[in-house]
């Protein structure tokens, strides 16, 4: 049956797509629900219609007045290690030390490891009963906007232990405030500062560093002016990301001590490297932490700062090569607003570059999104992400599993191979066959998970007709006749594996 629903979607995708069937009307709300969220769940059509497009856009732009469903809700109540802060979390589940606090031998360390592992199952399943679930779907968009963008890789080190603590406190929390608060957190956040080895930044040759700690570390100087901020073509030079180096020396980890307190940070005057320093033009004088604050109000408000988020911003929203006109536009309000990023989207979202026909469903899906829109789309009521975190990993992109600072790409050149088309047509066929268990209970976890195309003991087939009434029936004719024409069993399943749902 695959095999039959691979060689339809391979010649859907190669032929040339009819006008699109939805009204205009129906293409508003579609493009909204795809790009401010994960595309719809069943009845969010009709939801969006009768709150009107405008009204749905305001209230996914203050989504702490949206109330979370009570099963969400008793779900992550569940998921106990996601109230923890980060000496907690370290406390609790950081590796054991000796009676001198030196690190403990290989095993124990491995052991240690092993047992913090709920941690991150934890932080990846609410991540995507939220995406799944949650009504703010906005929100759960601009957490993996700005995850990408301030990335920490939960491989690196101790980072499984704080990876949702940094989601919660530094990313979910700052997602529509002010981009100077979200840079501040991120600069802050235990699990930024050992990703970036920041913890191990000191004054060259200074007395108060120990060891690995010896010397200035430029990582995480480098990658704030590159990614964080001003852009690749920002302006700064090598200089420019040594003193920047300097100007956060002594920022690190307070450790089990509870040096700094619960949120893990620590300034380490001893450490830091004192006297003025000069980047971007301009001097920052001698003054502790004070200087690395200094340094961030100046990233925050710079041009090249606002042209750089606002481009991103734009790609991910728009398209992949976004107009410029539509990124000025966005990077003057993001200087107008002093970096507001509720003020900026707002912008985005009413800008005729947004609404232009030109980019609807333009936009190829990452595995992420894919995932979690059939998922959305299936209707079925997930208990249970395991198997789907496990799918975004075979399609190389787990969650919190990006090595590399830059994080994930969201374009087009990035995801779409032929491979990657073809594990897609799998996990539709599975999830419109009803053949994954999503609906179990944690309580079952000891079972084993089946593979994706596993055979529960009473699949339940996803109705074609339900998922067209949920996608808005946003086939191309040729699509459509496909559809028609293929067996019943595969009707659901060429929809989730079309060409219209790949894209956004």
């Amino acid at each position: 049956m695959i095999t039959r629903i691979i060689a339809v979607v391979c010649w859907l995708a190669f032929a040339p797509l009819a006008v699109d069937a939805a009204t205009d009307d129906t293409a508003k709300v579609l493009h909204v629900l795809n790009r401010l969220g994960y595309g719809p769940a069943p009845g969010d059509i009709e939801h969006v219609r009768a709150l009107g497009v405008a009204n749905y856009i305001r209230a996914q732009l203050k989504p702490e007045r949206i109330a979370l469903p009570a099963s969400l809700r008793a779900q992550l109540d569940a998921l106990d290690t996601l109230a923890l802060n980060p000496i907690e979390l370290y406390k609790q589940y950081g590796p054991p030390l000796d009676r001198r606090g030196e690190q403990p031998d290989p095993q124990a360390r491995k052991a240690a490891r092993e047992r913090a592992r709920i941690i991150v199952q934890h932080a990846a399943q609410a991540r995507l009963l939220r995406a799944i679930e949650s009504p703010r779907q906005l929100e759960e968009v601009m957490v993996d906007f700005w995850f990408n963008h301030f990335n920490v890789y939960v491989g690196k080190g101790l980072d499984h232990l704080w990876i949702g603590a940094y989601e919660r406190d530094a990313i979910r929390l700052h997602a529509f405030g002010r981009f100077r608060d979200l840079l501040g957190a991120t600069a802050r956040h235990p699990a930024m500062l050992f990703y970036l080895d920041n913890w191990q930044n000191s004054a060259p040759d200074n007395d108060g560093a120990r060891g690995k700690r010896r010397g200035l570390n430029e990582n995480y100087a480098r990658e704030l002016l590159e990614l964080h901020t001003l852009g690749v073509d920002g302006g700064y030079t090598q200089a420019d990301v040594v003193a920047a180096a300097r100007v956060f020396t002594g920022w690190g980890l307070g450790g089990a001590r509870n040096r700094g307190g619960q949120g893990g940070f620590y300034f380490d005057a001893k450490r830091h490297d004192r006297g003025a320093k000069n980047l971007l033009g301009q001097t920052i004088a001698d003054g502790g932490q004070a200087e690395g604050e200094q340094l961030l109000d100046m990233l925050a408000r710079s041009p090249a700062t606002a042209r750089h988020i606002g481009f991103k911003l734009a790609q991910y929203f728009v398209a992949d090569v976004p107009p410029p006109a539509l990124v000025e536009r966005l990077a003057r309000r993001f200087r107008e607003t002093d970096g507001d990023i509720r003020a900026v989207l707002t912008t985005l979202f009413t800008d005729t570059d947004f609404w232009d026909s030109r980019h609807r469903a333009t936009k190829f899906k990452t595995p992420y999104h894919y995932v979690v829109s059939a998922a959305r789309a299936s209707g079925a009521a997930v208990r249970d992400t395991r198997l789907l975190a496990g799918w975004l990993i075979q399609q190389g992109m787990p969650l919190y599993g990006c090595q590399t600072p830059n994080g994930y790409k969201n374009t087009e050149d990035a995801w779409l191979n032929p491979d990657a088309i073809t594990r897609r047509i799998n996990l539709a066929t599975a999830l419109a066959s009803g053949r994954l268990p999503l609906t179990r209970s944690r309580n079952d976890e000891t079972k084993p998970i089946p593979a994706v195309g596993g055979d529960p003991a009473a699949p339940v087939p996803a109705e074609d007709n339900a998922i067209a009434r949920t996608l808005g029936d946003p086939f191309s004719t040729n699509t459509r006749a496909a559809i028609d024409a293929a067996p019943a069993p595969l009707r659901a399943a060429l929809m989730l594996g079309s060409p219209e749902f790949m894209r956004r």
